[in-house]
């Protein structure tokens, strides 16, 4: 994978993620505010740079960075280390996944960008661990 192509598509998520509430003027929660503003009081388990490595099976993080320059998917070096490359989209999924519910708790994103947000999550963290094999 091409490093302009790891950069456009993290910054894809990350417009995403932080996009989509900083121009709704209301929020449109409905019944599951009660829920979310419980569970975003709550402790949230939020990956750590050591979670994404143990599930990649690399030893540092500049081990992966010199492996993404290299040309190389987060789904090759997992294979590459003998790990799953479905835990990676699983974890980071989860990860972007809890900074939606968070988000939607704490009022800065409305129901529907929520909802629109989530639905395309696993395509776009899919599209970022396995690069243009999966495009």
């Amino acid at each position: 994978m091409k490093p302009k192509l790891v950069l456009v598509v993290g910054t894809m998520v990350l417009t995403i993620t932080i996009g989509g509430g900083l121009w709704s003027k209301d929020s449109k929660e409905g019944p599951l505010r009660a829920v979310l503003e419980h569970t975003a009081s709550r402790n949230i388990h939020t990956a750590q740079p050591a979670d994404l490595l143990s599930t990649l099976g690399a030893s540092s993080e500049e081990e992966v960075y010199d492996a993404l320059l290299e040309g190389k998917s987060l789904a090759v070096i997992a294979e590459s280390n003998g790990r799953d490359a479905r835990e990676v989209v699983e974890l980071q999924t989860a990860e972007l996944a809890a900074q939606l519910d968070a988000r939607l708790a704490g009022g800065s994103l409305g129901w529907d960008d929520y909802l629109a947000q989530r639905a395309e999550l696993r395509e776009i963290v899919e599209r970022s661990v396995y690069g243009e094999k999966q495009a």
